[in-house]
């Protein structure tokens, strides 16, 4: 599950779905199983996807956001997500 933690580094649009993973670790279903298995079966279709990140050779800082306002059915939070790459 660690795996999944790094990842969201490279493909920050898994974050959501590997943190509901996350919250339900210490005590996992079988649906719990099945949204992991899931989160990898989109991985493996998607391994060109992502952030790529490479040395540069400027120092400029670049930063990347998304936010979705209220968009969880589940209980109604707002959740977003942010980049900032150095370099």
């Amino acid at each position: 599950m660690g795996a999944l933690q790094y990842l969201t580094f490279t493909c920050p649009d898994i974050c959501f779905a590997v943190n509901r993973v996350f919250q339900f670790m210490h005590a996992p279903t079988d649906s719990y199983w099945a949204a992991v298995k899931r989160i990898l079966r989109y991985l493996k279709g998607t391994t060109s996807y992502g952030f790529h990140i490479t040395r540069g050779s400027s120092f400029a800082i670049h930063g990347f956001t998304d936010v979705d306002w209220v968009g969880s059915i589940d209980d109604r939070k707002s959740t977003g997500d942010y980049l900032v790459f150095f370099g």
